[in-house]
């Protein structure tokens, strides 16, 4: 059913534009949450409370709807990613291969937690269910770059080079 009085953009930002281009052409049905969604997450970079409101509003969906969705899929994010990320696999063959060790020298070296981003906002850290390169254990992503068999020393000499950049 399409709405005749859409809701207010939060804000004048150009990029609200492609989120209601993208719920319009799917008639702001309930059902097009999650592509509303993902709509956000390329436009913005993350999914925050204000586009959750804005998102629900226009779809008529509850509020708490829209909060379950976002934070059971792993692919959105709920704040700013850094201008770098890694994503850790902790998948078995990943954990039992080593990323759990890895993991934890990485937040030590960084001083952050998993879904944590630095203080300057250069790097995320970031794990993942499985990205389904289990022949490549332990295997991470840094920004869109696998690395697999990878140690903790090896991931923080890519982050860094990454970083210098």
């Amino acid at each position: 059913m399409l709405q005749t009085q859409l809701p207010k953009p939060p804000s004048d930002d150009k990029r609200w534009r492609i989120v209601e281009v993208t719920m319009r052409r799917q008639g702001f049905d309930p059902h097009s949450l999650i592509e509303a969604l993902h709509a956000v997450q390329q436009a913005f970079g993350y999914v925050d409370e204000t586009a959750m409101k804005y998102v629900a509003s226009c779809l008529r969906v509850p509020l708490s709807k829209v909060y379950g969705v976002v934070t059971f899929y792993h692919h959105f994010t709920l704040k700013p990613q850094g201008k770098h990320t890694c994503v850790v696999c902790m998948g078995t063959a990943c954990y039992i291969k080593g990323n759990g060790e890895n993991i934890k020298q990485l937040s030590a070296k960084y001083r952050i937690r998993e879904g944590q981003t630095t203080p300057d906002g250069e790097l995320s850290l970031v794990s993942a269910r499985c990205i389904g390169a289990c022949g490549l254990a332990p295997v991470s992503v840094i920004d869109g770059e696998v690395v697999g068999k990878s140690s903790a020393d090896q991931l923080i000499a890519t982050i860094e080079r990454k970083l210098a950049k």
